[in-house]
């Protein structure tokens, strides 16, 4: 455990940096959560576009198409910022962009592409995401971006709450201990002496973790009886570019608020 400064900030500032996330408790309270999970369960049946589903990300578990059983389970809602007021009010959540914006040591923006969405791990037909960093989905002129991920309800091991490995961000990894997808060869010695390092990350409703795109991430299975909602959104520091011609610049980032 690591001792607490006098600064808290300064606390946070070397936790982040050390493992490569911080947990930030009670961020959401009981009627912003009510309110989110409504707008969103009503946003899945009828289902509202555009989504990515369980049988196109092809993981462990998934559906093996969209035309069998199950195959039609959403996995994203995208474009959360877009969709309504409340998400873009908690995609710019003072809190939150107090945090980042510390974290960054300067101004931050909010992305647009990709981890813009709310992930939605249904029971039955959840998949397993695999060993990864986000990293592989961002082309900036720098590594450095950090994603904020919101629970709308409990998250831990029955539903398929995050496992992290500390420290991994500071990792450079040789390419042949990743597959073709860019998920960790588990296989590997070397690798399997890291995964055993790994920690679950629990939360409770209203929770905030933020961690480093280079960060070692993986979630299991929902074996619960209820959809797990949680909103993500990556941000940048206002001076790192997205690479023109690529996803990343394809839409244009939002100044955070200071």
């Amino acid at each position: 455990m690591d001792n607490l400064s006098i600064n808290p900030h300064d606390y946070t500032a070397s936790a982040f940096k050390k493992r490569g996330y911080v947990l930030l408790r009670g961020v959401l309270d009981s009627s912003e959560i009510q309110a989110l999970r409504i707008f969103l369960e009503q946003s899945l049946d009828p289902l509202v576009g555009p989504a990515e589903f369980e049988a196109d990300v092809g993981y462990p578990g998934a559906p093996q198409s969209r035309d069998v059983v199950g195959g039609m389970t959403p996995r994203r809602l995208l474009h959360a910022y877009s969709r309504s007021p409340a998400l873009q009010r908690l995609a710019l959540h003072p809190q939150v962009a107090a945090m980042v914006t510390m974290l960054f040591g300067g101004k931050g923006r909010l992305s647009q592409c990709h981890h813009n969405c709310v992930m939605t791990k249904h029971p039955g037909f959840s998949s397993a995401t695999l060993w990864h960093q986000d990293i592989r989905y961002w082309s900036f002129d720098q590594p450095e971006l950090i994603s904020a991920w919101y629970a709308l309800g409990d998250e831990n091991q029955i539903n398929g709450s995050l496992k992290v490995i500390p420290g991994s961000h500071s990792i450079d990894f040789d390419r042949g201990r990743l597959d073709r997808d860019l998920f960790l060869r588990p296989e590997l010695p070397i690798n399997a002496d890291l995964i055993d390092q790994a920690v679950n990350v629990e939360l409770n409703a209203g929770d905030v973790l933020l961690f480093h795109c280079r960060l070692l991430h993986a979630a299991g299975h929902n074996r619960s009886a209820r959809v797990k909602l949680s909103p993500v959104f990556t941000y940048h520091r206002h001076d790192n570019k997205p690479i023109p011609g690529t996803r990343s610049a394809s839409l244009p980032s939002i100044t955070l608020p200071t």
